[in-house]
């Protein structure tokens, strides 16, 4: 959100670093599923979010520290940390997190599961009956789309997938073709199932499951006929996965982010899990393929890649053991006997997400593609999901004629490919579809549609602090405002307009907008409660946010605590600024908020002299 960054006033040591930030929030994620008060299954979910969110930390933030050594920079952030002493630092404590992580599994959580009924029997413990479903399974539905690879100079070792379920095979003894490498790698489509629910006649539990990797092993004899296995190794790489389009080379974004999307599956290597039975040897061939060092090896005492059991919880229909069912209620002025623009006029109206529904707002859409009134309709789309209902509304209300402009971020990370084909989409049914500013990420949640009234056109608006997406707005805590004010549509409008078009910055009355006014207006509220303690009276800032990062809004911070500003941060993922020291940040509390739901939404309060300014953000202090 910065604008041009000031020269900073304080040292390293003042700043807490971005990485090893995030691992503390991937900590109290993992806190939830240690925690015994949580519903069993729940438990399991956080379990297997720590690994979702540790994956997605080594393709963007590990992979970007490895870039740094790769070009041989030494520079530091704020923090001071050089990348090789930070890369180091990052290792030791994720290590330690999936040692935490596989000891609650097995040493807590499954065996918590077995007794309700839930299993995930071993290969060693399965009976005979078992065995016999699991092998015709295995020859069915698994053995005739694999494509078992022995390395020879004949057989290059394959090119693996980001993620990507993979097994390495110790082997004795010559084929028909009297080769002998001694190696193979196995790869697991990913059109299979990565865990399979056995028959209920076959388990003593109401559920059973087995893993895919555990069926594969169990016949990998099958697969080199006559050979004799001596070791069979299940291991999974995590790449680069940040994607990079030169803003000088680039002539058409969405043709460039394509190409660049075909190789985000195959970019460096830089993490190396493998099963905890994988022999010293086997480890150290697949690091020196990979080039990667033995700290980039993660040995796991269980399933390598714990995402897989996500879907868990939702298969097994056992409403005890997980969150209790919620239903979203509705703001009464917006009765559904009554028409939603009518009940606009009467106010605005703030939606309060998940614990109010997020209906209205897809109402609004919905009755904007079919009032033959509305004229336009113009939307920011950052993440939607594949098969929004807000995206067949847009469509629909193109195809009727309507003037539908969408601001399409392609870049919202790993959410690009569905954005390029919802572009496509939009753009045959005859909307205008651009994508925002080059160099920019449009992070706005904006939707603007303008009516035809008696008294003339008016600008209908909503404005939110999180994604158009449907289905996150039922466990993603946000505010969405619904208005009609006329200052407020003109703000969306010239904002639109910047957004579409050319021109200098407009300026708007009532809106915040990075990269021009939000973070110097966030720094000079900070700095008027600084001033207002000062003189004596009371200065108070309260603020919510996902990420606290901002090097010069952190400084702020400082001053106004020394000035004697109260201050409450609830930062639900990195925050970089280190609360109660004393004589820099001994009036800054800093909680951060994990539960049921996660936080996302943003919230700015001043007390300005008793003022109250309150503002609602789709930004962080970042």
């Amino acid at each position: 959100m910065h604008a041009d960054r000031m020269p900073l006033n304080y040292s390293s040591e003042h700043f807490l670093n971005r990485e090893l930030s995030l691992l503390q929030f991937q900590r109290r994620v993992l806190a939830q599923a240690a925690d015994p008060t949580v519903p069993l299954l729940e438990r399991l979910r956080f379990l297997c979010i720590v690994s979702s969110n540790l994956d997605e930390f080594f393709e963007i933030r590990v992979s970007g520290i490895k870039e740094q050594l790769r070009i041989g920079s030494r520079k530091s952030g704020e923090d001071g940390i050089a990348p090789a002493e930070l890369l180091e630092r990052v290792s030791d404590e994720v290590h330690e997190i999936i040692s935490e992580q596989y000891q609650l599994l097995n040493g807590d959580i499954l065996p918590a599961l077995e007794k309700e009924g839930v299993v995930f029997p071993r290969r060693s413990l399965w009976t005979e009956a078992q065995r016999a479903w699991i092998h015709d399974y295995f020859m069915r539905e698994v053995m005739p789309v694999l494509t078992p690879i022995g390395l020879d100079p004949a057989h290059p070792f394959p090119r693996v997938l980001n993620k990507s379920l993979n097994f390495a095979v110790e082997l004795e003894g010559r084929d028909a073709f009297g080769r002998d490498s001694g190696a193979a790698i196995v790869q697991a489509p990913r059109a299979l199932p990565r865990v399979i629910r056995l028959p209920r006649e076959l388990c003593e539990q109401e559920y059973g499951f087995v893993f895919l990797s555990s069926v594969l092993h169990a016949h990998v004899g099958e697969l080199f006929s006559g050979m004799n296995v001596l070791g069979c190794y299940q291991f999974r790489v995590t790449r680069n996965s940040d994607l990079f389009v030169d803003e000088e080379e680039v002539k058409d974004l969405r043709t460039s982010l394509k190409g660049e999307l075909q190789q985000r599956h195959f970019g460096d290597a830089v993490r190396l899990e493998v099963a905890d039975n994988c022999s010293e040897e086997m480890a150290g061939f697949l690091l020196q393929h990979f080039h990667l060092t033995p700290d980039d090896l993660y040995r796991t005492p269980g399933i390598v890649n714990l995402v897989r059991l996500m879907q868990v919880p939702d298969w097994v229909e056992r409403p005890d053991l997980k969150y209790s069912p919620f239903v979203p209620g509705l703001p009464k002025v917006l009765d559904k006997r009554r028409q939603v623009f009518t009940a606009i006029r009467g106010g605005d109206i703030l939606l309060h997400h998940p614990f109010q529904s997020f209906a209205p707002v897809i109402e609004m859409l919905r009755a904007a593609a079919d009032d033959p009134q509305v004229l336009a309709i113009k939307m920011t789309v950052y993440r939607t999901g594949t098969d929004s209902v807000l995206m067949e509304h847009l469509a629909r209300a193109a195809q009727k004629g309507k003037e539908v402009t969408v601001v399409l971020e392609l870049m919202a990370r790993f959410d690009e490919e569905a954005n390029i084909t919802l572009a496509n989409r939009l753009e045959e049914v005859g909307a205008h579809v651009v994508y925002g500013v080059f160099g920019y990420k449009t992070h706005a949640k904006l939707l603007m549609i303008v009516r035809r009234e008696e008294d003339g056109l008016r600008r209908y608006v909503h404005m939110g602090t999180g994604n158009y997406h449907p289905r996150t707005t039922r466990f993603y805590t946000d505010f969405g405002l619904l208005t009609c004010n006329q200052e407020i549509g003109e703000d969306v409008a010239a904002v639109f307009k910047q957004l579409t078009g050319l021109g200098k910055a407009t300026e708007l009355r009532h809106l915040w907008q990075a990269p021009f006014t939000l973070q110097p207006n966030v720094v000079a509220a900070i700095r008027r409660e600084a001033e207002i303690a000062r003189e004596g009276r009371r200065g108070r800032v309260i603020a919510k946010m996902n990420a606290l990062l901002e090097p010069e809004t952190i400084e702020a911070l400082y001053e106004a605590s020394q000035a004697g500003v109260e201050v409450d941060l609830i930062v639900r993922g990195p925050c970089a600024l280190r609360p109660g020291v004393p004589g820099l940040s001994d009036n800054i509390r800093v909680r951060s908020v994990v539960g049921r739901f996660l936080e996302h939404h943003r919230i700015f309060h001043f007390h300005a002299d008793g003022a109250e300014h309150m503002y609602l953000s789709s930004a962080d202090w970042m």
